[in-house]
């Protein structure tokens, strides 16, 4: 088909960015305060900015104060100050209220804001707009375009091929966005950085690079519930002691709570569902009560990166760099990764605007990959890097207690465990089913506790029915074999859209893929047992539109 296909017309600039994310906004808007007459275009997979952006979010402004000194002084949605922090550790009726002053100090949320980070995309979109950054939101880019081992820029998806892989009536070839640096800002699991990472062998020297999945949902809340400025962290039920994960609950804006649930996806039991865990979660008796009366207008789902500082692999390559959560600078203790994307994406502007003034183009930008660890990203996520491996290997319940140790001493300057490994990818961690107990999950209530179509409606997903499937199956008979026949089909579970079923015809298993549900969280690129299933990007504009999240 490629052949039959027209050219595709190409646009110069001196710079791209794939997403319109923190990390991605704050190299554009970094790079025109820098040179104003740098050309730089923003890409964007969603239908608009902050469609797709899903996040907690409790920020640290350490970013947005480098970024944008003078933000305090105007009208952002940065507006909740963060006015009472608390930990818990719950067991199935009960709740422990951990001290802070047992907490190291990085932990603390004094001085942060809760958000909604998609709202906050959508402010710096217009930063970078009115400084001249080009935005074009619902195009999806769909390949890297290398000449030479040189980055040169990504290609759009093509619009309008239908399910045959033929163009349809409303059929418009993508577009060639060329430039002398492109800045990889997709998230976790990117499917470009993905793709990348293996070419140049960019992992080569780092750790695995390790997952959780959050979901979340928003609440409006009834007045006499609502408690401004609350941030409350959980660990413990309703998973057990060898399943890493928490929530959090934030109470923001005008009655606004975000609730959400992670679960670590080197997880063991194929038959956990993070979904139905969630879902559990709510119904604890000092949890549940903050719902009583409210209504839940949002929900949405993700993964994570939690490998941290021994997983961040090499981050340049000739031409370009990965920034943000593509790099993989989330603080997992702190479940924070917004500050680390806007000081990353503005280290790499620093880069990339030098290298432009001294006539450098497509050069592989190292003082970007050198300079995160020694400055503000490093030491954040040197003083955490053995929070996640310990919390595996040794548990919830010791592990939790040997990382904050660990934290603490790691505050003045040395560990008593030097750096841990993380061992295994998340795609190696399921045992066979038959190995494993059976959970069985509580019907939802409709009230406090949903289903997972009932959800996806929340997050109005919607992608164009007559296109090619954007979620890859290399070996269908593996899937059946191994995926199904040996790990018990974990793929219904593990999916928080319903994307994947088994389905029982004539005395045979199916595997049917709804594609349409899809809310483009990765979680089967990272959690498939073979690595069998393979995330690409569908026609822009397809996928979530969150609001308010």
């Amino acid at each position: 088909m490629a052949d039959e296909m027209p050219g595709r017309e190409a646009m110069e600039f001196d710079v791209v960015i794939v997403g319109a994310g923190p990390a991605g906004l704050a190299a554009a808007i970094r790079l025109k305060q820098l040179s104003p007459e740098i050309g730089v275009v923003v890409v964007e997979k969603g239908s608009e900015v902050g469609a797709h952006v899903l996040s907690g979010a409790v920020i640290d402004p350490v970013g947005i104060d480098r970024l944008l000194p003078d933000w305090r002084g105007e009208d952002s949605p940065i507006k909740t100050a963060v006015s009472d922090d608390r930990f818990y550790w719950l067991g199935q009726n009960v709740s422990l209220r951990l001290p802070n002053f047992l907490m190291p100090p990085l932990m603390s949320n004094h001085g942060n804001y809760i958000v909604s980070l998609g709202n906050v995309c959508k402010w710096l979109a217009t930063k970078a707009e009115a400084l001249g950054v080009e935005i074009y939101p619902g195009f999806a880019a769909a390949e890297v375009l290398i000449e030479d081992g040189i980055v040169k820029g990504v290609a759009t998806g093509d619009m309008g091929i239908g399910k045959d892989g033929k163009p349809n009536a409303s059929f418009t070839r993508g577009m060639e966005l060329r430039a002398k640096y492109t800045l990889f800002a997709e998230g976790a699991r990117g499917s470009l950085t993905k793709r990348l990472i293996a070419q140049y062998g960019l992992d080569r020297d780092s750790e695995p690079q390790k997952f959780g999945i959050g979901l979340k949902e928003l609440w409006q809340v009834a007045p006499d519930r609502h408690r401004p400025g609350l941030v409350q962290h959980t660990f413990g039920w309703p998973l057990d002691n060898s399943t890493g994960g928490g929530s959090f609950l934030y109470h923001f804006d005008d009655n606004l709570v975000s609730v959400g649930f992670v679960v670590h996806l080197n997880y063991s039991n194929p038959h956990l569902s993070p979904f139905e865990e969630f879902q559990r979660f709510k119904t604890h008796p000092s949890i549940r009560d903050t719902f009583e009366g409210g209504k839940r207008i949002s929900y949405g789902a993700r993964a994570i990166t939690e490998g941290g500082y021994q997983s961040v692999p090499r981050l340049t390559f000739p031409g370009g760099a990965l920034i943000g959560c593509a790099a993989g600078f989330v603080n997992v203790p702190r479940i924070k990764g917004s500050h680390n994307a806007v000081l990353s994406g503005m280290l790499a502007a620093d880069n990339v605007a030098e290298a432009l003034s001294e006539g450098r183009f497509g050069d592989e930008i190292g003082g970007y990959d050198a300079g995160w660890r020694d400055g503000e990203i490093g030491r954040d996520l040197w003083k955490v890097r053995n929070a996640k491996p310990l919390w595996s290997k040794l548990g919830t319940f010791l592990g939790i207690a040997a990382g904050g140790l660990d934290m603490w001493t790691s505050t003045f300057g040395f560990s008593l465990v030097g750096t841990l490994r993380h061992g295994k990818p998340d795609s190696a961690t399921l045992k066979p089913a038959v190995e494993c107990r059976p959970i069985a999950y509580p019907r939802p209530d409709g009230k406090l506790t949903f289903d997972r179509l009932s959800s996806v409606f929340l997050s109005n997903t919607n992608h164009e029915e007559d296109q090619p499937g954007h979620l890859k199956v290399a070996d269908m008979a593996l899937q059946q074999t191994s995926e199904y026949g040996v790990y018990g089909g974990p793929s219904a579970r593990y999916c928080p859209a319903g994307v994947y079923e088994w389905v029982e015809e004539n005395g045979k298993s199916r595997f049917v893929i709804n594609a349409q549900n899809c809310v483009h969280c990765k979680t089967c690129d990272i959690k498939d047992p073979n690595a069998n299933i393979t995330w690409v990007a569908p026609e822009g504009g397809g996928g979530p539109k969150y609001a308010n999240m």
